[in-house]
């Protein structure tokens, strides 16, 4: 390993947030998948949760439209709704779904220092009631024009870019949050070997 590479690789590890994860519910198309994988790349996020209830279990992304980022991240797939709860619970204070209802709050008045995770739905039906009523609230991204949806990964993205301009000016990114155990089980399944590191 070149020491560029294995510089650009610490510091990538440097900057993972171990406080927030995006989880998509039964979302069909693997390229949106891949594309949500590629953004939370690039905003340090680690962990993806997968839950399948309503579909079979993917086997593969969309490579182009993820630049292959899965392989940089923890992705954990679900076909149990309330395991993959069970464990959001263990890891993130906070659970909250997008859905357009009359107590949902804008992305803007989420406080993105907490651990949170965010939900994000199917293509077609958005999150469901089971996973709603799972959560702690639901959340909006502020629109004005006629159509009320976004894409999901275009939703993924202008959420988490906010997540992380909040994170940013906390000054989350100017320090490890990794523990040393998930750090080191990354570096090994990111390639690096001891003699890396010397």
């Amino acid at each position: 390993m070149t020491p560029e590479r294995k510089e650009r690789l610490l510091s990538v590890l440097n900057k993972r947030q171990n406080d927030i994860t995006v989880v998509l519910e039964n979302v069909f198309d693997p390229h949106n998948i891949s594309a949500v994988m590629r953004t939370c790349d690039a905003v340090g996020i680690q962990d993806i949760f997968i839950l399948n209830t309503k579909i079979p279990r993917h086997k593969k992304w969309g490579v182009k439209s993820s630049s292959s980022a899965a392989k940089w991240l923890t992705i954990h797939q679900y076909t149990d709704a309330a395991e993959c709860f069970t464990e959001l619970r263990k890891r993130y204070s906070k659970i909250l779904t997008t859905h357009l209802s009359s107590d949902a709050v804008s992305l803007h008045r989420i406080n993105f220092s907490e651990s949170i995770a965010l939900v994000f739905g199917n293509e077609h039906s958005g999150v469901s009631d089971e996973i709603r009523a799972m959560a702690d609230g639901n959340f909006i991204i502020p629109q004005f024009g006629i159509i009320k949806s976004l894409n999901i990964s275009v939703a993924c993205a202008v959420t988490v870019y906010e997540a992380m301009r909040q994170k940013e000016l906390a000054g989350h990114y100017k320090k490890g949050k990794l523990s040393e155990q998930s750090f080191n089980q990354l570096l090994n399944e990111w390639g690096f070997k001891e003699e890396d590191l010397e």
